[in-house]
């Protein structure tokens, strides 16, 4: 939150200098203290936010990989010599224990191509998916995994 604060105080002064730096500094540091003072705020809550935020820009860099890789999948399924695309519909219970981490997951799988969550009911999931080979591992894939690491930072 400090670091927060103090770019924020450099972008509003809109330029650069040493000056402005340290009297940066210098109100991100009261600013910090109030908060932590006047609002429940702590350092700790701070490092779990932080610890939360990389493993949130880590869960985005593996959705827009598994994005890649459905699309490559449902190309190939769909150029295919053969015409035999089974779609499939199934329904599985995951074991994340907030409401956040499983509609994250729920619009994780619609976001790949191929998979469609068509409801999410308390921790059960109804997935369409194209073809029966893009249901493999949407129980218990890597979007679940991850998301459980999230939910663990305490």
């Amino acid at each position: 939150m400090f670091v927060i604060f103090l770019v924020l105080w450099i972008v509003f002064n809109g330029c650069f200098t040493w000056e402005i730096f340290w009297f940066g500094v210098a109100i991100a540091a009261c600013m910090y203290a109030f908060i932590c003072k006047f609002m429940d705020f702590s350092f700790q809550k701070d490092m779990i936010w932080t610890k939360r935020s990389l493993l949130l820009l880590r869960y985005l860099v593996i959705l827009i990989v598994e994005i890649i890789r459905a699309n490559i999948a449902a190309m190939k399924l769909l150029f295919s010599e053969k015409n035999a695309v089974e779609p499939i519909l199934i329904r599985f219970r995951t074991s994340l224990q907030t409401k956040a981490a499983r509609v994250l997951l729920a619009n994780s799988i619609t976001l790949t191509p191929g998979t469609i969550t068509v409801s999410l009911e308390g921790d059960e999931l109804v997935v369409h998916c194209l073809d029966k080979t893009l249901a493999e591992g949407l129980a218990d894939g890597i979007f679940a995994k991850e998301l459980e690491r999230l939910e663990k930072v305490k």
